[in-house]
């Protein structure tokens, strides 16, 4: 069984009027007055590129069940410590109410934001990261190789971020389109080998554009400090089950990928740009209109790409007991939508930017509905 744990990146709110707030050092000092180390135990809490943010590490897992845990013990850590400086965390990966900040944390962020101005500024997004096991760099490249066309779908089912500086953007997931602003952001050919994935970071950090290896922002990539495939295209997601169903996938995903590397099967065919039309239709649409089929790459209604994507991925969720999970947590996604739609919902009611946080904050930290109504069909 592949560890898997993640990575989510959740925004500093005033609960009352919805402004994000600078406040990561002190909420890191409210966590762990020892010096922001958690207990070994324990899910962790670190900066990330602005301060109006923090990012909640879980600990590798094993088991869903383990999972959940982490997540919702991550949340419960971060909110309490946010709540002891006055603010509370919410998981929205942009901004509803926002003007362009400028970035302070250390020097390798200020140097960015020195570097690529007004992209840095206004780069107050929140994404989800799942981080998966593998045996070896050469099985993570083959695995990324073979995955490419299917992360889009990932997106989709995680938007969560229609509104963008105080206006909806008609997006299911606008975060996407302010982090490929980045120039190492997006989709990837295949690379072929570890060898060849090397090649390609060698060739992108000798233009010098990225200012490091931690700039490599792949959709996914091999994580630099530990054996694992990072998938980086999800939104941070409202619920904290949906995250968990997006985690489960990911699992699954690389471990399908892995299979078809070790039986022979050739990498994706699909062209890169392709893949790009792909990302920008679940950016654009969520799960409410048709995407891109990952076989097929022709529109498709995104029930029946969730449902091939699941089929893709029986094998896999079957022998991690995982299937029942993933077509209830995907089916409930596509009934109820993602947290884009709950946002919508909230503005809405009274045309307030600031009920669309505190309904986040509220959803952020309570179970979103579930039901085996209407399954996905496999």
């Amino acid at each position: 069984m592949r560890t898997f744990g993640v990575e989510e990146e959740l925004l500093i709110a005033d609960a009352v009027d919805g402004m994000p707030l600078a406040l990561a050092s002190d909420i890191l000092d409210a966590a762990a007055p020892r010096g922001g180390d958690s207990g070994p135990n324990e899910p962790s809490l670190k900066s990330e590129f602005k301060q109006e943010q923090i990012e909640v590490n879980s600990l590798p897992c094993r088991t869903a069940k383990e999972l959940r845990a982490e997540i919702r013990a991550g949340r419960a850590l971060a909110d309490s410590a946010a709540r002891a400086v006055g603010a509370r965390v919410a998981a929205l990966a942009t901004p509803p109410v926002f003007h362009a900040t400028p970035t302070t944390g250390n020097k390798r962020y200020a140097a960015m934001g020195t570097e690529f101005g007004l992209i840095s500024r206004e780069q107050l997004t929140c994404g989800f990261h799942v981080h998966v096991s593998i045996d070896s760099p050469e099985e993570g490249v083959a695995v990324l190789d073979r995955m490419r066309h299917w992360l889009p779908v990932l997106l989709a089912l995680s938007a969560n971020s229609p509104f963008w500086m105080g206006a909806d953007t008609g997006f299911a997931s606008y975060r996407t389109q302010i982090w490929n602003r980045w120039p190492t952001a997006g989709p990837m050919d295949v690379f072929g080998s570890a060898e060849g994935y090397r090649a390609v970071l060698s060739e992108l950090l000798g233009t010098g554009v990225p200012l490091d290896e931690g700039m490599i922002y792949f959709d996914a990539r091999l994580s630099r400090g530990h054996p694992t495939v990072e998938l980086r295209i999800a939104d941070v997601c409202l619920y904290a089950e949906d995250a968990l169903t997006i985690a489960v996938l990911a699992r699954a995903l690389v471990e399908t990928s892995a299979r078809e590397w070790r039986k022979g099967d050739p990498a994706s065919s699909t062209l890169t740009p392709v893949i790009r039309m792909a990302n920008w239709k679940a950016s654009r649409f969520g799960v409410n209109n048709q995407l891109l089929h990952p076989v097929e790459q022709s529109p498709y209604s995104a029930a029946d790409v969730a449902g091939a994507l699941l089929r893709h991925l029986r094998g896999a969720l079957t022998e991690s007991g995982d299937l029942s999970l993933a077509r209830t947590g995907v089916s409930t996604i596509l009934r109820r939508g993602t947290g884009e739609r709950l946002q919508r919902q909230a503005y809405a009611r009274r045309l307030r930017l600031s009920d669309v946080v505190t309904a986040a904050i509220a959803s952020t930290h309570q179970d979103g509905e579930r039901s085996d109504a209407g399954l996905v069909s496999l």
